[in-house]
């Protein structure tokens, strides 16, 4: 399976949020299989976090975000789980988890709940390896195309996360401890 060919498929190769897509799916994977060398014990499954962090945010086009030239209806937070229904549309079905799980560290019924977001009530918090290693790989780039490829200091990453509660933040340190970049904080 080729992730550009997914992209393709839903994407028009050239435009602006194809470019920012495929950018940022590149730099997340490459944060990812850097993650994932740090647990060979837990065998984490290279070519699939490879194809997974590319198609990650495949739902984007359907939100509606101007500044990544997304024309959709529906608010950006909502991308984790339009892509989920994508990918499986595609039967690529551990690959849709992967899009509805990686959002924040995850996002559970009581923060759906609490929050009031447009999202199903159920949880969408990453679970395998291969989901935290992604969702961790995210956190350090931004889609805004001035920014693309620069990683996102911890201390900044820590700070947004706080402020969506401490349990958040918490989380995002005990996968910096699991894949060695603790040294950042």
């Amino acid at each position: 399976m080729n992730p550009l060919e997914i992209i393709r498929k839903y994407y028009t190769p050239g435009t602006r949020v194809h470019d920012i897509l495929v950018e940022h799916g590149k730099h997340v994977a490459k944060k990812a299989m850097d993650a994932a060398s740090c647990v060979p014990h837990l065998n984490p499954d290279i070519l699939f976090i490879e194809q997974a962090a590319m198609l990650h945010d495949i739902g984007i086009y359907l939100t509606n975000t101007p500044q990544l030239d997304c024309k959709g209806s529906y608010p950006y937070i909502c991308h984790g789980y339009l892509g989920r229904k994508i990918l499986e549309n595609e039967n690529l079905f551990e690959h849709a988890l992967v899009c509805e799980r990686h959002v924040g560290v995850g996002i559970g019924i009581s923060d759906i709940q609490k929050q009031k977001l447009p999202l199903p009530e159920y949880e969408m918090m990453p679970i395998s390896i291969e989901e935290q290693i992604i969702c961790y790989a995210d956190k350090f780039f931004s889609k805004d195309e001035n920014r693309l490829d620069r990683e996102k200091p911890a201390e900044e990453i820590l700070a947004m996360l706080k402020k969506f509660g401490s349990d958040k933040a918490a989380q995002f340190e005990s996968w910096m401890k699991m894949f060695g970049d603790i040294k950042n904080v």
